[in-house]
C-alpha cells in the first residue's frame, strides 16, 4: 500500500507532462488523438476540470473541517461540458490552469495529516471519501491519459 508521500508524487507527474505541452504546436492541440476521440485540448481540459471540481468540492473541504459536496456526477455530461468549456479557451490559458488547479490540490492534499488522509468523510451523496482513496482512484485517471497522448505524439508525425 502506497504512502501519502508517495501518492503524492506521483499525482505531481501530471505537471511537467502538461508543462512539456506549451511548445506543442497549436495544430496538434487542436488534433484528434484517435478518429472520433477527444482532441489534445480536450483530454488536458477534462483532466483540469477534475481537479478544480475535487480541490473545490471535496479536498479544499476536508482541508477547511467543512461537510464534503462532491458528488457521483453524470461522467459523460461532465466531460461534454469539458468539451464545451475548452472550446474558446487558448492552449496557455489551459495549460495554466491545469497546473494551477493540480498544484493547488497538491498543496492542500500535502496540508492534510497522515492520519487524516486516510479518513473517511462522507460526500455529497452519503457516501464514503478519503484523500487517499481520491488519489488511489485518479492516478490511474491521470496515467491513462498520459499514456494516451504519449501514444498519440509518438504517432503522429512532426511538424
Amino acid at each position: 500500500m502506497q504512502n501519502k508521500e508517495e501518492l503524492i508524487n506521483e499525482f505531481t507527474e501530471f505537471i511537467p507532462f502538461v508543462q512539456s505541452l506549451r511548445s506543442l504546436a497549436e495544430e496538434k492541440w487542436n488534433s484528434q488523438i484517435a478518429e472520433g476521440k477527444w482532441t489534445v485540448r480536450d483530454v488536458i481540459t477534462h483532466m483540469m476540470l477534475w481537479d478544480k471540481y475535487f480541490l473545490e468540492e471535496a479536498i479544499q473541504k476536508i482541508t477547511s473541517h467543512q461537510p464534503i459536496t462532491a458528488k457521483h456526477l453524470d461522467f459523460d455530461e461532465f466531460n461534454k461540458k469539458a468539451v464545451d468549456y475548452a472550446k474558446d479557451k487558448k492552449q496557455q490559458e489551459i495549460i495554466d490552469a491545469s497546473i494551477h488547479y493540480r498544484n493547488e490540490l497538491l498543496r492542500q492534499l500535502d496540508s492534510i495529516s497522515e492520519d487524516d488522509f486516510a479518513i473517511e468523510h462522507i460526500d455529497g451523496d452519503g457516501k464514503p471519501f478519503s484523500a487517499y482513496y481520491y488519489l488511489i482512484g485518479f492516478i490511474p485517471h491521470d496515467h491513462h491519459h498520459i499514456a494516451q497522448l504519449k501514444a498519440f505524439f509518438s504517432m503522429a508525425p512532426a511538424h
